[in-house]
């Protein structure tokens, strides 16, 4: 699950909490009108939290390390009791439904320090540059705090805009560095399949580099590019010491479907669904194939130039064996 964004499950809690509604008619309302719109307890508790879930800095990267993130661990519960303490069972439904979605946020949190904890067991996590847009409003699966969105740049770069990426990339090394240590974990799948990711990042910072102009974005484009090649080199050199699973087993998944997804089933229940609408995908092709029996049978394409030809538009005087009708099935 590449990219659950960061540490924090993605949901629409921002807007939620504010009732959907602009900052300045919340901050014009009445006290009256505004105590029906947001919850003030729970709004100066969800920025606190907000505040709280980013990581401290160490040596010009996010602290990813085993003290840094026990820490953590510990500080979360006092959140978790003051939010369980906030009475919202008379409140407006969308109200107590902020207070869930601020609940899930904060199981995520436990979810990935207990369970996936994705700077140990990941190395994909400590990838950094993103050339493309996600097709999800974040990332899919766990990414560190500092990523650099290169496809939010547009080149040649702005004064603003090169001073902002060369204070992106200068985490970079730093960061790297850090992960040789925290990376104590033995998940073979997920090691493995990090080197090509990380490649992936090596591939776009030598492209990065044609595209910039200062000599101290060029300096920080190989300073990243060295110590990511040097952790693809890392990570292939302890690629054969991995040897245990990458899952989390199915009460783990259970846990997180019901707690940060706020899914009421388990694991076995989405098994089910799943085999019920592949047995449904199934059947409609076997009453495809027999309403089409008397048809000579499909031929896989040869090449891409066959596919396209197959999904051109027939010419207007194209025949068939149906007659006047083109698409027979």
């Amino acid at each position: 699950m590449r990219g659950q964004s960061r540490l924090i499950f993605c949901c629409s809690t921002a807007l939620l909490l504010a009732g959907s509604l602009p900052a300045d008619a919340i901050a014009a309302a009445s006290p009256t009108n505004r105590s029906n719109i947001v919850n003030e307890p729970l709004v100066s508790l969800f920025i606190e939290w907000r505040a709280f879930e980013r990581p401290q800095m160490r040596a010009g990267a996010p602290d990813y390390g085993a003290a840094a993130m026990a820490k953590k661990h510990l500080q979360l519960k006092s959140f978790q009791d003051r939010l369980t303490a906030l009475d919202v069972s008379a409140l407006p439904v969308h109200q107590q439904i902020d207070h869930h979605l601020v609940r899930a946020e904060m199981n995520g949190m436990d979810f990935n320090i207990r369970v996936l904890k994705p700077w140990e067991r990941d190395p994909a996590f400590y990838q950094s540059v993103w050339a493309d847009q996600s097709d999800t409003p974040e990332h899919e699966g766990p990414m560190h705090h500092a990523p650099v969105e290169l496809w939010t740049y547009s080149f040649p770069l702005s004064r603003d805009a090169q001073t902002k990426l060369l204070g992106e990339l200068r985490t970079i090394p730093p960061l790297l560095q850090q992960a040789r240590v925290n990376l104590t974990g033995n998940a073979r799948d997920l090691w493995s399949s990090s080197i090509k990711t990380m490649q992936g990042q090596a591939a776009a910072l030598r492209d990065l580099h044609g595209k910039v102009s200062s000599a101290a974005l060029k300096k920080a484009v190989d300073d990243a590019l060295a110590s990511t090649e040097s952790f693809v080199s890392w990570l292939q050199a302890e690629a054969p010491n991995k040897t245990g699973p990458s899952g989390i087993g199915k009460a783990n998944y259970t846990w997180y479907l019901r707690n940060v997804h706020l899914v009421p089933l388990s694991w076995d229940e989405e098994v089910a669904i799943l085999k019920r609408e592949l047995g449904r995908a199934h059947a409609q092709l076997r009453l495809e194939e027999h309403r089409n029996r008397n048809l000579p049978p499909l031929s896989s394409a040869a090449s891409l130039k066959n596919i396209a030809s197959a999904a051109s538009p027939p010419s207007a005087n194209m025949s068939s064996s149906c007659g006047t009708k083109i698409f027979c099935r």
